[in-house]
């Protein structure tokens, strides 16, 4: 990574201190290819469809400039010949470099240099000359293309135009005229087989080729693709798409149809299989599934004759020695049925079942002809498990506001098939140990602060449910239920926490789009060891504090000898009696004395212990498929409620109460509240390697019931890396304040963020950016009319953060450093606002791994 840097930084050094002349490397008599222009009838064509047709584009370019041309370009076309020339071009150069390198580091030099002009030619992009055979390969796609969409008549020509003032550079012009467009006529059918025209007749209302639509080919590719799926879905086995469906245009030529409409007829030949020496035509039959044979313990080579065997509903299990699975674990990962029809999307469901087991390797899965049966199928599914028990070990380095540096690990174990029904069992135990110049060191260590946790989680593959779930989540669904339980505890971070978690959990996909999870029980407690570091924590807060009471006349006892509260003491004591009114000036409805009261409700409210009882839903449906697909988009929606079963409870059981009158189990004042989430994503490609992508988030929490605010771990923060880029993390908001405290949240959260994404050279990516949004309280107990969303009138306060960042991909991973700019700055006044602080001494940097959404 250094040595690219240093690389790019040479490069854009000579850039800038030397003119490069953009057609040094392009010959005379050639013309360098500045633009592509495609005109339809007269019309100039934008659409990136039609203009990937053309097979020779323009070199890349950065806001207009080409960049990689440039680096090309600097590159000497012979350097090996170059360097011996510079060597010997004064008499004595040689003999002087070599009595100050030695001639073994002169030949090295030269080495050097031919090994840094390959780099460039390899990082650089060589001009793209207008070729005439390319562009005539560009005219015939462009007819074909036509051609495809029904302009059986269209011509197209091209023509090559000298750009005015600019030597060597030329642009390529494509005309094209379609003609008039057929339509399609009657569309008949002509199907040899009778149980495919059984199957075809039910479906052809469905037909993606329809009579009097514009003729265009990608329909008539997506009904063969939907005849197909229907018949391999319906009982057809083996059937042959390519060679046995056939579209007949009924024209011997179209230009002498007159009236510019096309009869199409569909047919659907017997499919034709190599018996000896001669090819026979054998029909298309439905045919069913005879009997399934599952191989639980299937090795090459394995004598099939020597296993035990057990029939479980119609299935027939083969082991060796000892069956380790229960019969019913192995039968409900199948979706191939005895005596169902013979279905493709029953073959390729179980094998996402059983791979979804994380039990077995990747399944194969053979269909053999029955005795003396041409239309009856035996079904052998051969199952090779993998290793009961396997490790893992991560490791990680990290950077955040609490910690300046941290590093992580964490492992894990995993036990397959516990019970014998498949299901998995994960002990994982996790670590950081960090450095904060913030946090208490009295020992002056680097490594001042830590944390530890641990989790058990158990997977099922199946629902466990108070009723049979079957009937609304069928297991090509890929039900699983999951129980854990974990821990974590930290040291020197914050108020050094203890939280403990159990979840029982409900997952099941119903497409490879849509993916459901329900909590129906999220139980965590946190509990605070060190309350007193209370305002050695929260700095902003305490100064404040400090500041208010060397106003008033403040017993001295409460101050250090630098004139400063002590911490804990002189804090709480002076918060106390500023709040029983025992300080002279210091009375109710004073700016100050709202402000103390201010900072203890947040003492209070995030120093104290919680017990969240939560139950959620989640929804998500994402489009993308695979990670080379830049068109698609992604929707979240989450639902989560607290306290209410609690609430329930305390109507028969009579719990403790505190001096607010909330009711506490343990000691513990329980949250209620009902949270919503919305999140949408979306990526358009622009072209090939430029993408826009844009994401929007909605979050609002509302206390009620036993709590008047949210807990701090479920409350929303703005800014940071994945969010406002302009603002640290915790450092926006709420509302038009100023970051008043050190970590700002709040339970309402609006975001958008809008970035386009280009490629510069190589694996290194740009974008420029703009993040919106911020954070308010609202229906909670803070009355701050600063912080709070009382209308539409509080999305004035909406933040606006631009900038740009810079993107190196390794592959697995993308590292990135992204410059935001505050734009539009609610805390400032509003004369200030937009671009006060537009500049880099005031910019915020972020560094981030992957993408941030």
């Amino acid at each position: 990574m250094k040595t690219l840097t240093t690389k790019i930084a040479v490069i854009f050094l000579i850039l800038s201190m030397a003119s490069c002349n953009t057609v040094k490397r392009v010959n005379d008599d050639k013309l360098l290819l500045t633009k592509n222009n495609i005109y339809v009838n007269g019309e100039k064509e934008q659409r990136e469809t039609v203009r990937n047709l053309i097979s020779q584009h323009p070199n890349s370019s950065l806001l207009g400039f080409n960049l990689k041309l440039h680096i090309y370009n600097l590159a000497t076309p012979k350097p090996d010949s170059s360097f011996q020339a510079w060597l010997y071009r004064k008499e004595k150069r040689e003999q002087r470099l070599n009595r100050l390198l030695s001639r073994k580091q002169v030949i090295e030099l030269g080495k050097s240099v031919a090994g840094f002009n390959k780099w460039l030619k390899e990082t650089g992009e060589a001009p793209v000359v207008i070729n005439k055979s390319k562009a005539e390969k560009s005219r015939e796609r462009l007819n074909l293309y036509y051609n495809s969409k029904g302009y059986f008549n269209n011509t197209v020509t091209y023509s090559v135009d000298t750009v005015p003032k600019k030597k060597k550079r030329g642009e390529v012009n494509y005309e094209v005229t379609t003609g008039k467009p057929y339509f399609l006529d009657s569309i008949t059918t002509k199907i040899e087989s009778e149980d495919i025209d059984s199957i075809y007749s039910r479906y052809n209302s469905r037909m993606l080729i329809k009579e009097g639509e514009q003729f265009d080919l990608s329909h008539f590719e997506g009904e063969r693709e939907r005849i197909n799926s229907i018949l391999i879905n319906s009982g057809i086995y083996q059937f042959q798409p390519n060679s046995s469906i056939r579209f007949n245009v009924l024209r011997d030529t179209l230009t002498a149809n007159e009236d510019y409409k096309m009869p199409v007829e569909i047919e659907i030949d017997n499919r034709h299989e190599r018996v000896g020496d001669s090819l026979q035509e054998m029909p298309y039959k439905i045919h069913r599934i005879n009997k399934v044979n599952i191989f639980a313990d299937y090795t090459f080579g394995l004598d099939k004759e020597a296993l035990d065997s057990v029939t479980y509903d119609n299935f027939t299990i083969y082991y060796k020695d000892k069956l380790r699975y229960k019969p019913k674990a192995l039968t409900d990962a199948v979706a191939i049925t005895p005596e169902n029809i013979y279905r493709e999307i029953d073959r390729t469901r179980t094998y996402r079942q059983i791979s979804s087991l994380n039990t077995f390797k990747y399944p194969n899965i053979e269909y053999l002809y029955a005795n003396d049966s041409d239309d009856r199928l035996n079904t052998n599914i051969y199952l090779t498990h993998r290793p009961k028990f396997s490790l893992g070990l991560n490791t990680d380095i990290s950077h955040s506001n609490i910690q300046d540096i941290g590093i992580s690990f964490s492992t894990s174990l995993i036990s397959r098939n516990v019970f014998r029904g498949a299901e998995t069992l994960e002990v994982s135990v996790r670590g950081t140990v960090g450095s904060s110049r913030d946090a208490s060191n009295p020992k002056d260590r680097f490594f001042n602060i830590s944390e530890f946790g641990g989790d058990i989680r158990l997977n099922f593959p199946r629902i466990f449910f108070f009723f049979d779930t079957r009937k609304y989540i069928p297991k090509y669904m890929l039900p699983e239920t999951r129980m854990s339980v974990g821990s974590s505890f930290q040291k020197n971070i914050g108020l050094d926490k203890q939280s403990f978690n159990t979840i029982l959990r409900y997952n099941w996909t119903p497409s490879y789009q849509k993916k459901h999870t329900f909590e129906l029980m999220n139980i965590e407690f946190i509990r605070n060891l060190n309350v007193d570091r209370y305002f050695t924590v929260y700095q902003n807060s305490y100064g404040r504090l400090n500041d208010i009471a060397q106003e008033y006349d403040v017993d001295p006892s409460y101050f250090n000898e630098d004139g400063n509260l002590l911490i804990p003491e002189g804090t709480n004591q002076f918060i106390r009696e500023a709040r029983e009114g025992g300080i002279s000036g210091l009375t109710p409805g004073t700016d100050d004395f709202r402000t103390v009261s201010s900072i203890e409700e947040r003492r209070r409210r995030l120093s104290a212990n919680n017990l969240i009882f939560a139950s959620n839903f989640t929804f998500t449906k994402n489009t993308r498929r695979g990670a080379s697909d830049n068109t698609f988009s992604q929707f979240k929606a989450k639902l989560e409620t607290a306290g209410n079963f609690l609430s329930a409870v305390s109507n028969f059981i009579e719990f403790d109460k505190n001096e607010d009158g909330k009711k506490m189990i343990f000691d513990v004042q329980y949250s209620q509240y009902v949270k919503t989430e919305l999140d949408f994503i979306k990526h358009w490609a622009v072209s090939r390697r430029n993408i826009i992508a844009f994401r929007s988030f909605f979050g609002f929490a509302i206390p009620y019931g036993n709590a008047s605010n949210i807990p701090f771990s479920r409350s929303y923060f703005a800014g940071g890396t994945n969010d406002n880029r302009a603002w640290q993390a915790y450092s926006l908001g709420p509302g038009r304040t100023d970051a008043r405290n050190d970590f700002n949240e709040a339970n309402l959260k609006i975001a958008l963020n809008l970035e386009y994404r280009f490629n510069i050279m190589g694996s290194l990516n740009g974008a420029f950016f703009a993040d919106a949004g911020n954070i308010w309280n609202a229906l909670d107990d803070v009355t701050d009319e600063d912080a709070t969303f009382t209308g539409f009138s509080s999305l004035k306060d909406i933040a606006l953060g631009t900038g740009f960042g810079i993107r190196y991909d390794f592959g697995f991973f993308v590292i990135r450093v992204d410059t935001g700019f505050k734009t539009y700055d609610p805390a400032e006044r509003m004369s200030r606002r937009w671009f006060h602080d537009y500049n880099f001494s005031n910019a915020v940097y972020n560094i981030g791994i992957n993408y941030p959404f």
